[in-house]
């Protein structure tokens, strides 16, 4: 559950660290609710949410596969047997 969140989190809070980077370099403090306008909040949260997909379809695509095929559970002999991966 942790390393889905980071998957989706990270790409998405990175162009606000990038941006709040920028404001700290230009010497401007970035905690400031003035420098966090309409305009750069809109940009900022569009290319969140365009990394954010981006790296949903790049593990999707590209990610670790599952090991072997799975097979639901069933009644073996009037047994109940769980579900596993084979």
């Amino acid at each position: 559950m942790g390393r889905v969140l980071l998957e989706v989190l990270v790409p998405f809070l990175l162009p606000f660290a990038g941006y709040a980077v920028s404001l700290a370099l230009r010497r401007r403090y970035p905690f400031v609710l003035a420098a966090w306008s309409r305009g750069p909040l809109a940009v900022l949260v569009v290319s969140g949410l365009a990394l954010a997909i981006l790296a949903l379809l790049s593990v999707g695509l590209f990610g670790p596969r599952g090991h072997g095929d799975y097979v639901p559970a069933h009644l073996d002999n009037g047994v109940l047997v769980p579900g596993r991966m084979q």
